[in-house]
């Protein structure tokens, strides 16, 4: 799509959704309200279709192309013995090509350590053209030099390649990609260079009068460096050498003392944006590309298909559940919902984001807060009709006494998932980039769209009542006068849960996480991927990572098996396949040891970013609430996830990749039900009402008892149709999401207010009064500019 174009639709939406809110008028909002859903659905669905072409899959869904990257020794000094590469070589290796494939997009490959000097590089959806470039980006050493011109260059070179001269002591002649009366300059540069990439702290592609460009950065030392040579040089030119060629040579003007340089050479975009990668990525090993193959998707086709077909069943389930509950209502709901799903596909394919399994971890996590949005307002009206209003008035206090819970459980969620995707990097960077967009579009279809159905369905007389039904009843029960019995369960349960953690071990992790046996294996035909799968659960690995390969042997395509399994397997699986397929001529190409998926640094990073988020969360919290509640929402969280982990690894599952997603939608989904019933809590200590402060806590959960088990309910029906009809593959990403579900349910009710309790006692704060400042303030504020 036309980036003009869509600059300028996104100023015209932004100008809309600025007049909606600042107009008083039920007339213009309900017109400005239809505008913006029709342009912005059109606009979504144009980006989107036809869906196959306009939204990339990951690797986990669509396979890609595989490359076996082979690191190649340094030359040895004269007369040594040759080296070998060392594991701090590979390792250093993986992130700088991490790096460099992070420049193709959010695309989440797998780059893994196999064997020695081998590393595994598997990128989704490349096509000729984009294969190619990502050969020519693993493959680029990025050795950047900055080196000072022979002020006698352009008479010495012509003399030296003649034979008339010798090239002075500590020069060399190396080739420029600069052009002279049509011709490649060739300079004569000093060997030994004045900085070097690793005086560069960071690069960027930049856009000037002259074209594209790639700006650099340097170091504190670097800058130091770079200024006392162009102090010293004035007038002299200084070549900047990448892989021992002459990128560009301009003429030092004057002393540059702020450590900024700049690299000009008639780039393109693509060109400056793939210089600036590998620039700040050097490898300081050179590799090699030995094979090149594409690969099927690593879950499997038929474990896609059947992920797929139990996530839309559960949705349906869900959808039914909801029309049949709220009726008219939930229709309206229903609508709200697909134009939640058409702006999500929309913004995906419009930024080029990459769908991968924890993405969908993000979109159920989105279904879930879109619904819980609606079913927020709608016990609020149900409220509001109870207590005996009119349908027209109970729907506006229906929603602005909503709002405030739905912003705030979803801002704190946005919260989060921003810094992850600013920190994370991997699936957590994937889970981010669909939970936020998931997030805006939510807020857009709970808040605008459904009250804008509503207003047309009031004023044209469709709607002219409203019934529900009425399931969950109004209780008075005292959640916190338990909170004896509901710690000693939780303080078990947590004690079981770090019992099995030390019990396991090692041992609950998958090679994803610990790194296993790479085999590869030769077939005469294609062999489905169930069918192997099947064959592997008879000896217990059927979570093995399966894919099938293509590739080319003496001008035929031949077919391959890659399989990932844990340590100490390999022989037992290939025994396996060849009793189990004795027509197939089975025949071992390679096996080997393979590094983690989730190395080191990109597991510290995601840690990094995690406890960041949760450092954010606490702020927010403690801004719009106050800190007993902050606590109470981190506590209850990591209460959360602790148990549900821990029930995860009692039952001898073991953490993959797709568990990351499963624990971020636990956490998500976590922080959101704690947040709606803080605002129900905080409302209730505000209101004036007359009571203890334990006594209002217990009436907000109560009140916001029907909401929270239909909210979690109904997402409960999505993982369960996951969990039972999904296949093993995604049986363990569904199983740890319905225990997080459960346990997350029964912690808002039942522990965390009693934390806020115990906090705010702790410190002997005021609870009511605190929490009602920032509202007495408001008003003060108001009667000032009143005045």
């Amino acid at each position: 799509m036309d980036a003009t174009l869509t600059f300028f639709f996104g100023l015209f939406v932004l100008v809309l959704f600025a007049w909606y809110f600042l107009t008083g008028r039920e007339r213009t909002k309900r017109w400005l309200g239809t505008a913006l859903t029709v342009l912005l659905c059109v606009f979504c669905v144009e980006a989107f279709l036809p869906f196959q072409q306009k939204i990339h899959l990951g690797l986990d869904l669509q396979g890609g192309t595989s490359f076996l990257v082979r690191l190649v020794p340094p030359a040895p000094e004269q007369g040594a013995p040759p080296r070998a590469i060392t594991p701090e070589m590979q390792e250093q290796a993986v992130e700088v090509i991490r790096k460099r494939v992070d420049e193709f997009g959010v695309s989440e490959p797998v780059i893994t350590k196999q064997g020695s000097d081998h590393i595994l590089v598997q990128i989704p959806g490349l096509n000729a053209t984009q294969i190619q470039t990502a050969r020519e980006q693993l493959q680029r050493v990025a050795k950047l030099e900055f080196r000072l011109v022979h002020p006698n260059s352009d008479q010495l070179v012509p003399q030296i390649e003649a034979g008339t001269a010798f090239p002075p002591p500590g020069y060399v002649i190396l080739h420029s990609i600069e052009q002279r009366n049509g011709h490649p300059e060739k300079l004569l540069v000093k060997r030994r260079p004045e900085l070097t990439g690793q005086d560069v702290a960071s690069a960027r592609p930049v856009f000037e009068q002259r074209g594209y460009e790639v700006s650099l950065h340097l170091t504190r030392a670097g800058a130091e460096a770079f200024r006392q040579v162009t102090r010293d040089n004035i007038n002299n030119r200084l070549a900047i050498v990448l892989d021992n060629e002459v990128v560009s040579a301009p003429n030092i003007q004057s002393e540059i003392p702020n450590g900024e340089a700049v690299i000009t050479g008639n780039f393109t975009a693509e060109e400056a944006r793939n210089l600036a990668s590998v620039m700040e990525n050097p490898l300081q090993t050179p590799v090699v590309i030995d094979e090149t193959r594409t690969v099927s998707a690593t879950l499997g086709q038929d474990s896609i298909f059947r992920g797929v077909a139990a996530g839309l069943a559960g949705l349906a389930a869900t959808m039914v559940f909801v029309l049949i509950y709220y009726r008219i209502a939930g229709l309206v709901a229903f609508v709200g919902l697909a134009v939640n799903g058409i702006l999500l596909f929309g913004a995906m394919s419009l930024f080029g984001f990459v769908l991968t399994l924890p993405g969908i971890a993000g979109i159920i996590l989105t279904i879930g807060m879109a619904i819980d949005a609606n079913v927020l307002i709608y016990e609020r009206l149900r409220e509001e009709l109870e207590h005996g209003k009119n349908l027209k008035p109970a729907i506006e206090t229906a929603y602005q006494k909503a709002f405030s819970a739905i912003i705030d459980s979803n801002l704190t969620t946005l919260l989060k998932v921003a810094i992850l995707f600013w920190l994370g990097s991997g699936p957590v960077k994937g889970f981010a980039i669909t939970l936020t967009i998931g997030i805006i579009a939510s807020m857009f279809s709970a808040l605008l769209v459904t009250r804008t159905i509503f207003s047309w369905g009031l004023q044209l007389g469709f709607v002219k009542r409203i019934s529900m039904l009425h399931l969950i009843k109004s209780k008075s029960f005292d959640f916190l006068g338990k909170w004896r019995p509901a710690l000693i369960g939780s303080v078990l349960l947590l004690a079981a849960s770090f019992a099995a953690f030390g019990l396991r071990g090692s041992k609950m992790f998958n090679i994803d996480f610990t790194g296993g046996d790479f085999l590869l294996i030769k077939s005469a035909t294609e062999l489905p991927e169930a069918s192997i799968r099947a064959e592997l659960s008879k000896i217990g690995l059927g979570n093995a990572v399966i894919q099938q390969e293509a590739g080319t042997q003496q001008n035929a395509v031949s077919h391959f098996i890659s399989i990932r399994s844990p340590f100490g397997t390999a022989d037992k699986i290939a025994h396996q396949l060849e009793q189990g397929f004795p027509k197939a001529n089975l025949t071992v190409e390679r096996s080997e040891g393979v590094g983690p998926v989730m190395g080191t640094q990109l597991a510290t990073t995601s840690l990094f970013a995690l406890g960041i988020a949760i450092l954010g969360i606490l702020v927010y919290v403690t801004i719009r609430f106050e800190f007993s509640f902050a606590v109470g929402t981190i506590v209850a969280m990591l209460h959360d996830l602790v148990i549900t982990l821990g029930i995860f690894v009692m039952t001898g599952r073991e953490f993959s990749l797709v568990m990351v997603g499963a624990i971020l939608t636990i956490a998500g989904y976590s922080i959101n039900d704690k947040i709606v019933v803080f605002d129900r809590i905080r409302e209730g200590l505000r209101s004036g009402r007359k009571g203890t402060i334990q006594f209002l806590m217990n009436a907000s959960i109560n009140e916001t008892l029907s909401r929270t088990i239909l909210t979690s309910g109904v997402t409960l029906l999505c993982m369960l149709s996951l969990l039972f009809f999904g296949g093993p593959v995604l049986a363990d990403f569904a199983f740890t999401n319905v225990v997080g579900i459960i346990v997350g349910t029964y912690s808002s009710i039942f522990i965390a207010a009693p934390i806020v309790l115990w906090w705010a006692n702790l410190r002997r704060g005021n609870l009511r009064r605190e929490v009602s400042k920032p509202l007495e303030t408001a008003k003060k504020g108001k009667q000032v500019a009143a005045n």
